[in-house]
């Protein structure tokens, strides 16, 4: 009994030891660090050295993180905005991943991390912590920009004001006084349950644009600012990946873009390498001349500006022009109605 005890206490003392001993290596670290990072910001040489990366956008007067805080925010937003590795969705490695992503979380989650990552894992909390800490003191906000892949960071007070002169100004949105997700749903429920019943569409399509009660939400509205643009106003972006109608968009997106894109290829631009290839095939033909005028424009509130119904004229116009009367066994009518 007694060799079991003293065994006990010396096991207790040495983990005690251990610990303590990892807090002053930590401590020292910390501090060690430091002066390495003064050093390296009195070296001449990193003075000349430029970043690459895109830092946040600041739209303040003065920046109130310091150097290490800075640094942070740029490594997030690099990881979040930037798509260097992208991966197509359709390829095989998704279904594989996906297969054992469980047993990955459950082997990342129970094996003991080494003391380097920490360190690592401290250091980091301690750097979000004093980051929300100034954001919740100073009442900053976080955005996306819009086209810009990276952070807008500013007052939420001046953004709450670019948001309501954005209201003003296009008169394209109320307030809601009530959440009318159960008159929605319901009304595209007994839409498409009444165009099953008339057999103006068909099982299979009736069942893809049916929503789901328990996986809908209602939509919702928020803003990117555009740093690339004087004054900073701002772009409404509706949120419907979860509204009714998002199941019907999407059938419908499938079944005309097609089409869309099959008759209109030909004066299509859908990127930067498309617009490269055009303009060799322009050159080619020996349009591209030194008096060729390049011109750019810009919409102010293009999305709010198109009428909704307008645009479903200009759709049914554009079928009809090219023969179409039914899209997969759906009339042009029944799409318009």
């Amino acid at each position: 009994m007694n060799h079991t005890t003293t065994l006990n206490n010396i096991k207790e003392y040495i983990n005690n030891r251990i610990n303590r001993l990892k807090k002053d290596i930590y401590d020292e670290m910390s501090s060690f660090r430091r002066i390495i990072l003064q050093n390296r910001q009195r070296s001449s040489t990193t003075k000349n050295i430029i970043g690459v990366s895109p830092e946040p956008y600041l739209d303040l007067i003065s920046n109130p993180f310091n150097k290490c805080q800075w640094n942070y925010l740029s490594l997030v937003e690099k990881h979040l905005t930037g798509y260097s590795h992208h991966i197509p969705r359709n390829n095989p490695i998704f279904k594989q991943y996906s297969d054992h992503l469980l047993d990955y979380l459950n082997d990342t989650y129970f094996t003991p991390l080494s003391y380097k990552d920490q360190l690592i894992c401290r250091e980091q909390a301690q750097i979000v912590g004093s980051i929300r800490q100034i954001i919740k003191n100073m009442n900053l906000i976080i955005r996306l920009t819009d086209k810009g892949n990276n952070f807008y960071i500013g007052l939420a007070n001046q953004f709450e004001k670019k948001a309501q002169k954005f209201f003003s100004d296009t008169n394209a949105f109320a307030e809601l006084s009530f959440n009318p997700f159960n008159e929605i749903f319901d009304k595209v429920v007994q839409l498409l349950s009444a165009l099953r019943q008339k057999d103006l569409i068909r099982k299979w399509q009736y069942e893809e644009m049916m929503p789901d009660r328990t996986k809908c939400e209602l939509a919702h509205l928020y803003f990117n600012p555009k740093t690339h643009k004087d004054g900073i106003p701002v772009r409404p972006i509706e949120s419907t990946i979860h509204a009714s109608t998002t199941k019907i968009s999407k059938f419908l997106d499938k079944i005309l873009r097609p089409i869309f894109d099959d008759k209109c290829k030909e004066t299509t631009i859908i990127d930067g390498i498309s617009l490269i290839i055009e303009l060799s095939k322009y050159n080619q033909k020996g349009l591209l001349k030194s008096t060729t005028l390049f011109c750019t424009f810009d919409i102010r509130n293009l999305y709010t500006m198109l009428p909704q119904e307008e645009a479903l004229d200009a759709l049914m116009t554009f079928l009809d022009v090219h023969g179409y009367r039914k899209v997969k066994g759906i009339s042009i009518d029944t799409i318009k109605n």
